[in-house]
């Protein structure tokens, strides 16, 4: 038989035969035995009575309580309905939306209801969808519904590339494939005439404000030739560190369409900046 040592021996007697207790009554027992000199972590595990072999049922999330306590959770949300329509009245012309699951990246965004809220507030451009999430095809429906025009995902994301591409089509939306600096792009290779965009992420995604990558022009190179050598009608799109300062090299590279973030909405006058982003391109043609 094992032993326990003293404190092990008074916690276990603190909790015999009271298997059946209430939240409250589990952390008051908890924290009467705690005898740690430092703010001890705590674990609850819940059966939700789901099934996660089936997608719809899959549950994934977490919440980081701050310092532990769990006074507060905030959420912050990135260029609400106003902040991107004040974008748009500046210049912009369509409005990126990053899906963010906190788990096929190190965040946690927001989903297919803010997409509708941008619609019923009144934003009437195109809405371009970019899907970090995996697996893809259960929340695809949801925003197209919600008033997506594009919808752009990640090969990693899905099982099966082609019949993703197929759903989003059918769902009355534009498809694509998205792909992260190390991501190689051999998944192209069978599905050119399925896709109305190709988006090259020049960071590491899952955060803004963060720098350019320099080895996303030789990659974008490789993809304007395999558009320009397909004939299809491609968009390609670059996302990442985009700014004044390299947004013409980034075009001269084979961008066609640019997403910028903390670019524009880091600066107290968006029309200037999307104005000088304008100037730019057109140096570059």
């Amino acid at each position: 038989m094992a032993k326990y040592g003293k404190r092990t021996t008074a916690a276990r007697a603190a909790f015999a035969g009271k298997s059946m207790v209430t939240v409250e009554e589990a952390v008051a027992l908890i924290k009467s035995v705690a005898t740690a000199k430092f703010d001890e972590s705590l674990e609850i595990a819940m059966n939700l009575g789901v099934d996660p072999r089936h997608a719809d049922q899959m549950v994934r999330g977490t919440v980081n309580l701050p310092n532990g306590t769990g006074k507060s959770v905030r959420v912050a949300v990135f260029a609400r309905g106003p902040k991107a329509e004040e974008a748009l009245a500046a210049g912009a012309d369509v409005v990126h939306f990053d899906v963010m699951d906190n788990h096929f990246v190190p965040n946690l965004t927001i989903g297919p209801l803010v997409c509708d809220a941008l619609r019923k507030h009144g934003v009437t451009a195109p809405i371009d969808v970019h899907l970090m999430i995996e697996p893809v095809d259960r929340i695809i429906p949801d925003f197209a519904q919600a008033g997506a025009n594009f919808i752009t995902f990640h090969p990693e994301g899905s099982v099966h590339i082609d019949r993703t591409l197929q759903l989003i089509h059918d769902e009355g939306c534009k498809a694509g494939l998205v792909f992260n600096p190390g991501t190689p792009l051999h998944h192209l290779d069978h599905v050119m005439d399925k896709l109305d965009m190709i988006l090259l992420m020049s960071v590491n995604p899952g955060f803004g404000g963060q720098s350019f990558l320099p080895s996303a022009l030789d990659k974008l190179r490789q993809v304007r030739k395999k558009i320009d050598d397909s004939g299809f009608d491609i968009r390609l799109e670059i996302d990442g560190g985009v700014k004044i300062d390299n947004i013409r090299e980034i075009k001269a590279a084979g961008a066609d369409t640019f997403v910028a973030g903390s670019a524009i909405f880091g600066k107290p006058n968006y029309r200037d900046t999307i104005d000088q982003m304008r100037s730019e391109l057109a140096q570059a043609e």
